[in-house]
């Protein structure tokens, strides 16, 4: 979460930097549908993969599940999310998502936005597996992350928005087809219940003012605008996204272990 170089910090913290609380390439509509899916209740045990803000940690909350328990690689992020969820069998550990100290086959309910997309394809099967050790038998799996369409995105295109992505955003960010992120759930003993997507339309001042509310938007802008370096990422990454428009989108799934 370090942001005290805005040339080189990853492209989702310049933004929290500047006041944004929803970093998800759906934006809050899918991210909503992904909470939905996931039917939390007062039964459930749930884990979150890299929380991150929080934001749909105090959704999934608000279900007033039996147990939370967010898991963030980035120890200034939990130590900051530990000061707000930390009672009442809700809890923030500092760990790997790949290799959690929680008991196998314990959990009902696991979930991780805008994260598996930042790994390379054997590191999110890594992840994948541990929410599947981690889950009970019928448990849920729900991910909200960027994805490629059409499935039949040629291998140079793929490669070219990786490369453009990785410049702009400062993170090896590796987005797969609707297709090939089922087919890693699959792989990993997951079966497909529900898939929803969206227009990849984080930087879009419509999608904005939907996330952040209108005076949250303009809270937004103002800051965009007094902060000339973070103003200069924030271009080249709305840039980026512009040109691939319609190549990229976000994509949420929810899988049932099976």
């Amino acid at each position: 979460m370090n942001t005290s170089d805005i040339s080189k910090a990853q492209g989702h913290w310049v933004l929290a930097k500047m006041g944004k609380k929803v970093l998800r390439p759906g934006g809050r509509e899918l991210t909503n549908k992904l909470v939905e899916g996931l039917s939390i209740s007062s039964t459930d045990d749930v884990v979150e993969f890299a929380p991150g803000l929080g934001y749909t940690a105090s959704l999934a909350i608000s279900k007033r599940p039996k147990t939370y328990t967010g898991v963030d690689a980035d120890l200034e992020a939990a130590k900051r999310l530990r000061g707000i969820i930390n009672h009442n069998g809700y809890q923030i550990i500092h760990g790997n998502a790949a290799e959690t100290p929680i008991d196998t086959g314990c959990k009902s309910k696991v979930y991780g936005e805008a994260m598996l997309t930042m790994h390379a394809d054997h590191r999110k099967s890594e992840i994948i597996k541990e929410a599947h050790r981690i889950l009970k038998k019928g448990g849920l799996y729900a991910i909200h992350e960027l994805g490629l369409t059409p499935n039949t995105i040629s291998d140079e295109l793929k490669a070219t928005i990786q490369k453009d992505l990785a410049v702009a955003i400062k993170v090896n960010a590796r987005p797969l087809t609707q297709q090939e992120w089922s087919e890693l759930l699959e792989k990993e003993g997951f079966r497909i219940k529900s898939i929803d997507t969206n227009a990849m339309h984080l930087l879009e001042p419509s999608r904005i003012i939907q996330d952040e509310g209108f005076f949250g938007a303009l809270k937004i802008g103002f800051n965009i605008l007094t902060h000339s370096d973070a103003r200069k990422r924030i271009v080249e990454m709305s840039k980026i996204f512009r040109k691939h428009a319609k190549h990229m989108n976000s994509i949420a799934i929810v899988a049932e272990k099976i």
